[in-house]
């Protein structure tokens, strides 16, 4: 039997814990982030594309706080079906495919308005959903890498949404309906990824927790090298043999003991102070000054699948870093960059007024920052999502993701709602709101926030001294940790390999 110092120097040798398969599946599970992008992104274009929508400004208000509304509400619904049905099946969600249909053939505001509200529900459902499958099948080393994976794919499908509606703007039939196609669309996604599910794998940890030992260990010898998918198993069986009889209410988790308590209020936490990084003003903000430097609709749009475009590649270059830097460090990293070009952007806007006329090249520095901006948000946006299923154990990773996953909705309905009121009386003092907040928030990150880079699922439970449940506690003053079953041995956890990679 492999000794504690054994186990853990395998998660940390530099070779390669993975292999094409996983990759492969990754990336077709991620089809429900492609879902994820493109439902999210597509409404801003359709309502500039359409006239059937009347007046643009508040029905954007209503479609989008509907949107995050149905979103908020269905992050509570993941955690039954993950729980209960498996990790890949709370992926099957029809709530993107039906809504899209009836979006593309609404025929009144009030029908478009209730299936975007379903589109919400399906959207935000995915976004808490593949991440908590895709953290269960990774290996650890890679993580971070493989959840900017599944990022890459949101993007790609805000991609083809923001360019699919730069070329549907030259299409011109003669009953206006050129947004029709363009939401028919997002049907596309998730009729794939249905059609494909019975095909992929499920999570080995879901597995082992319904008693389904050998098909764990078959779904583990196909996703990772066979040594890795020795110990992950080993694991696996130790954390939930320890996790029986542990209670999974969410009273259990918001108001139950001390580290799960930690653990709620670090998950809500993380994804609400990136959403207080302001990416929604730049979102808003960004159209006033496109349209300030005197470019037409079809140029702003154009911009607009750029600024897509460049959060794409800088997202994809963060890939190879996201693994070598700490969670906190890269979180409050990006979110200080973020900040900087806030401030930046806040004396541009406040300086010359943004309009027609106006200083153009002070608008040509803030449609820059813009750019800038974004390119920084993307080195931090899906390390939360990383971050948020590795604090949480099994039997609360599914609650917590999707508590997680909650903040950023109802975070979007609060700016959202604020936005229009905030912008027309104090203008670029709005930036204020987001710039002090997230300079406190960075700071809150890196003096309080864990670090669970690198570690196991299993392992991060220490970082929250949770090592009676997972690693068997204090023996004789010395950390005990069992690596076999019942009968198996217990051995020192102060060695360098098991603390070095603790305190990485």
């Amino acid at each position: 039997m492999k000794t504690l110092d054994e186990v853990a120097g395998k998660h940390v040798e530099n070779k390669r814990q993975f292999n094409l398969y996983n990759v492969i599946m990754v990336i077709a599970m991620s089809l429900g982030a492609l879902s994820y992008g493109y439902s999210t992104a597509i409404i801003g274009p359709t309502l500039g594309n359409s006239l059937h929508l009347g007046t643009v400004v508040w029905k954007m208000l209503i479609l989008q706080g509907l949107y995050s509304t149905g979103g908020f509400l269905a992050c509570y619904t993941v955690p039954y079906v993950a729980d209960k049905w498996g990790r890949k099946w709370a992926v099957c969600s029809t709530y993107t495919l039906v809504s899209g249909a009836f979006l593309a053939g609404s025929t009144n505001i009030g029908e478009f308005i209730f299936f975007r509200f379903m589109a919400g529900a399906g959207a935000f459902s995915l976004l808490a959903a593949v991440p908590i499958w895709v953290n269960e099948v990774v290996p650890p080393r890679n993580r971070g890498a493989f959840i900017t994976l599944m990022g890459l794919m949101l993007l790609l499908g805000y991609m083809f949404a923001s360019w699919g509606s730069y070329g549907f703007y030259f299409y011109h039939p003669s009953s206006n309906n050129q947004w029709r196609p363009m939401l028919a669309l997002q049907c596309l996604p998730p009729i794939i990824l249905i059609s494909i599910m019975p095909f992929l794998p499920e999570s080995p940890r879901w597995l082992v927790k319904n008693n389904r030992i050998t098909d764990a260990e078959k779904v583990l010898l196909k996703l990772h090298e066979p040594e890795e998918a020795k110990i992950e198993m080993r694991q696996i069986t130790l954390q939930l043999e320890r996790e029986k009889g542990l209670e999974t209410s969410w009273y259990a988790m918001l108001w139950g003991k001390k580290s799960y308590r930690v653990r709620s209020a670090v998950a809500f936490g993380t994804t609400s102070f990136i959403q207080f990084s302001g990416i929604l003003v730049i979102n808003i903000f960004g159209p006033q000054i496109y349209g300030g430097l005197g470019y037409g609709l079809s140029t702003q749009l154009m911009l607009a699948a750029c600024w897509v475009t460049v959060a794409f590649v800088s997202s994809f270059l963060s890939m190879f870093v996201v693994d070598r830097v700490s969670r906190p460090k890269m979180m409050a990293g990006g979110m200080i960059g973020c900040v900087c070009i806030l401030i930046t952007e806040t004396v541009l806007v406040a300086r010359d007024k943004v309009g027609p006329g106006e200083n153009k090249d002070a608008l040509k520095a803030a449609v820059a920052m813009i750019f800038l901006y974004v390119a920084c948000y993307e080195w931090m946006n899906n390390v939360q999502l990383s971050y948020l299923g590795e604090i949480f154990p099994f039997h609360l990773r599914a609650k917590g993701l999707s508590l997680g996953v909650s903040g950023i909705a109802l975070l979007n309905i609060i700016w959202l709602q604020a936005a229009p009121t905030a912008l027309k009386n104090i203008g670029w003092k709005y930036y204020l709101c987001f710039i002090i907040p997230s300079a406190l928030a960075a700071g809150v990150i890196l003096r309080w926030f864990p670090d669970t880079r690198g570690l196991s699922l299993e392992e991060c439970a220490r970082v929250f001294g949770d090592e009676v449940e997972l690693f068997g506690g204090k023996q004789g003053g010395e950390e005990a940790v069992v690596v076999g079953d019942g009968g198996g041995e217990a051995v020192g956890a102060g060695s360098e390999e098991s603390g070095g990679k603790e305190n990485a």
